[in-house]
């Protein structure tokens, strides 16, 4: 009785061991060097990134949509962070299957409530520039989360500078 038992189980582990190699799945590879392109919008303006459906631009999985940076306690779109959302609308308008939401993001210091407002000021002055930049209206929903979701945990300046923005996330594509 022993031995059948052994044997069953030896029988059942080569089974599944069998299973698991034969059931391995490979990516689509369509790319002249080999690459999986299922993933990315080829049009000269994604620079090869992945753009990931639920994909982020904190992660570098939106495509070549980049994080904005706002100054403390501010949703004004200055500097820089016009040059980006110019280049974001260039994509987007070259690109008019992808849809994305922004999400508004505060630092630490401040109230649940301020923060949330805050990050909604950003998120929709992000969304109303790149409309003003022809991007339709309706290819952007927005969201503020506060001080909740911090790219940077650190308590000092540096830290704070980075969590003040409104980043990417690709919901179509």
């Amino acid at each position: 009785m022993k031995f059948r038992s052994v044997l069953v189980l030896t029988l059942l582990a080569a089974s599944l061991t069998l299973t698991s190699c034969a059931s391995k799945k490979t990516k689509p590879t369509d790319g002249v060097d080999g690459t999986d392109t299922s993933s990315q919008i080829d049009n000269g303006n994604n620079s090869g990134v992945a753009l990931e459906l639920n994909g982020d631009s904190d992660s570098n999985r939106a495509g070549a949509l980049k994080t904005v940076y706002f100054g403390y306690s501010s949703s004004a779109i200055e500097g820089s962070t016009r040059d980006t959302l110019n280049a974001n609308a260039d994509f987007l308008k070259t690109n008019a299957s992808v849809r994305v939401q922004v999400e508004g993001h505060c630092d630490e210091r401040g109230s649940v409530q301020f923060n949330l407002a805050l990050g909604e000021r950003r998120a929709k002055a992000t969304r109303d520039y790149l409309v003003a930049q022809g991007v339709a209206s309706s290819r952007i929903s927005i969201i503020s989360l506060g001080k909740e979701k911090p790219v940077s945990f650190g308590h000092d300046e540096e830290s704070w500078s980075k969590n003040r923005r409104a980043n990417f996330v690709v919901t179509e594509k």
